[in-house]
């Protein structure tokens, strides 16, 4: 075997070794690349639809975050989404959606205007117990205030609604 061989084995072996430890450390459940610490018993989740409870409601909000937070879910996890009755279960409301105007320049004008987004999350581990929390996430994005709010809402939202599932994510399943 020539040194060129030799070399080329090794570092197949080397690779196939690496993608098996990391292939039996992700799938029994004690690390994920997400950071995501779940028990090998817990299979399936649900998340119910989350309604817009606040004071100034946007039509879409309620569809947005609760797709945002089941794909945040089912991709980062290996678990299955279920209607309900799942192992891990998610529930809650929004319970805020407002502007504010922020950085208040010297002419009394708000150079910037803030949207504010915020949730109720209850959630429910059926396995374990003192995992579960009933808690509130907020999260808010700047936009400049010569723009209006229908103007920028739609990529504000996506932002704020990645930002809260992602939140609600750490929460549930990262145990750091």
């Amino acid at each position: 075997m020539n040194y060129k061989t030799h070399f080329t084995s090794a570092r197949f072996l080397m690779i196939t070794m690496a993608l098996a430890a990391i292939n039996l450390l992700s799938g029994c459940g004690i690390y994920s690349f997400t950071g995501a610490s779940i028990s090998p018993d817990v299979k399936t989740i649900s998340v119910k639809y989350f309604p817009n409870n606040a004071p100034l409601v946007q039509p879409t909000l309620s569809n947005t975050f609760t797709e945002a937070l089941r794909d945040k879910f089912t991709n980062q996890t290996n678990l299955k989404l279920v209607k309900s009755g799942g192992d891990l279960n998610i529930e809650g409301e929004i319970t805020g959606y407002s502007t504010e105007p922020v950085a208040i320049q010297g002419n009394q004008q708000a150079a910037l205007q803030r949207l504010k987004i915020t949730i109720s999350v209850r959630f429910t581990n059926k396995m374990d117990e003192k995992q579960n929390f009933e808690t509130s996430f907020s999260r808010y994005e700047d936009y400049d205030a010569s723009y209006s709010l229908s103007q920028v809402e739609s990529g504000l939202i996506e932002t704020i609604t990645d930002a809260l599932a992602q939140d609600v994510f750490n929460k549930a399943v990262v145990n750091w």
